[in-house]
């Protein structure tokens, strides 16, 4: 009878031994560099797996420029005389008689104050009758006036002013220091000059997008080469929203990094290594410096440019950094992360066999106390 029972118990622990060993059941934080190539078109998988080298580089490791299209920047500056649907004009006239049309007697020259123009462009002055202000400068329209008027008393003098008003403005919004509505004025005829009457920017600069909404058209520039590049301090027109915003684009840091997390980007562009520093660096007990790779979905174009071949579509790539390799720490400083990058590190191989080691041995020992139990009996 005893054995039966010894036989029974090491057959217990040969079946679970062989359990263990044949499913490898261990916990890791994801594929291993095997598991990634499978997945590689030329192992029947739908993604194209390219070691990067400068050529990779050249094509893919680029971060998209923000800027203005030439219908911004070809826009010459708005005078900051012309009058627009909406300005406030205020009007003095005098006239050379004692009995005058407008003059109240015993005075020499009467004011109209805050004469608005019209949604048509258009003022009424007494006695000269509705006159097109809008898209003329306040001398044109003094002329007109004094024409007007001349038929009807001698050398009249008439001056026109520009107030202010709500003909020629822009709206400010997002992180100014006052979001608001101020009018195109001789000071504030351009971007910069209109964002630093709103306040300045209250956002950190390096992270500051600047965008402008035109009608049906948009553009978007860093902030930092808005005053880099004089060619982005457009020149700005009537109905112009302009909104301040932090930089949205993110990447998602995974495995045998020191923080597995999603990270925001902190400047205009970022490189590989920058990435991996940013979440603590490769995790110097278990991480493998040969197989750093960035998982992307490339545009059709850049994705031809890569693979040689004809494609259609956006493409799935999976750029493969060895840092162990001469320049490999060089490529993977020249290689900008993009906006929704993956960024993952795979696990040394000894990393894995240790936990099977480990979970084999602590089974096993397991297995051995309970058949201690069995044979008690």
């Amino acid at each position: 009878m005893s054995i039966m029972k010894t036989r029974f118990s090491r057959g217990v622990v040969a079946v679970a031994a062989m359990a263990i060993v044949g499913s490898c059941a261990v916990p890791r934080p994801g594929p291993n560099k095997n598991e990634i190539f499978s997945g590689s078109v030329l192992e029947q998988g739908d993604a194209f797996v390219l070691v990067v080298d400068d050529r990779v580089n050249l094509i893919a490791g680029v971060t998209p420029a923000l800027g203005f299209a030439e219908g911004f920047q070809n826009a010459g500056v708005v005078g900051s005389d012309t009058i627009a649907p909406g300005d406030v004009l205020g009007l003095t006239i005098w006239e050379n008689v004692d009995d005058g049309l407008l003059v109240p007697v015993g005075q020499n020259a009467t004011v109209l104050e805050e004469v608005q123009v019209d949604g048509a462009g258009y003022i009424f002055v007494p006695y000269a009758g509705r006159i097109r202000a809008a898209g003329n400068s306040p001398e044109t329209v003094r002329r007109i006036i004094t024409e007007k008027l001349e038929e009807q008393t001698p050398d009249p003098q008439v001056q026109v002013r520009r107030l202010a008003g709500d003909g020629s403005t822009v709206t400010v919004l997002g992180g100014v220091g006052a979001q608001g509505v101020y009018p195109i004025e001789r000071p504030t005829r351009t971007l910069a000059a209109m964002l630093a009457r709103a306040g300045g920017v209250a956002i950190e600069p390096e992270i500051a997008q600047v965008t402008v909404v035109r009608g049906n058209h948009k553009g978007t520039v860093w902030l930092e080469d808005l005053y880099d590049h004089p060619a982005h301090d457009i020149a700005l027109r009537s109905g112009d929203e302009i909104i301040v915003e932090e930089d949205t684009r993110t990447f998602t840091a995974l495995g045998a990094t020191g923080t597995q997390a999603q990270v925001e980007f902190r400047s205009q562009s970022i490189s590989a290594i920058e990435a991996i520093a940013q979440v603590g660096g490769l995790a110097s007990a278990v991480a493998d410096p040969t197989g750093v790779f960035i998982l992307r979905n490339e545009p059709e174009p850049i994705a031809e440019q890569l693979v040689g071949q004809d494609l259609v579509g956006t493409q799935r790539m999976i750029y493969v950094l060895d840092l162990t390799v001469p320049n490999g720490m060089f490529y993977a400083r020249d290689f900008a992360i993009r906006d929704g990058d993956t960024v993952y590190v795979t696990e040394a191989p000894f990393v894995q066999f240790d936990r099977i080691i480990s979970a084999l041995t602590g089974t096993l020992a397991s297995i051995e106390s309970a058949n201690s139990v069995a044979q008690s009996f």
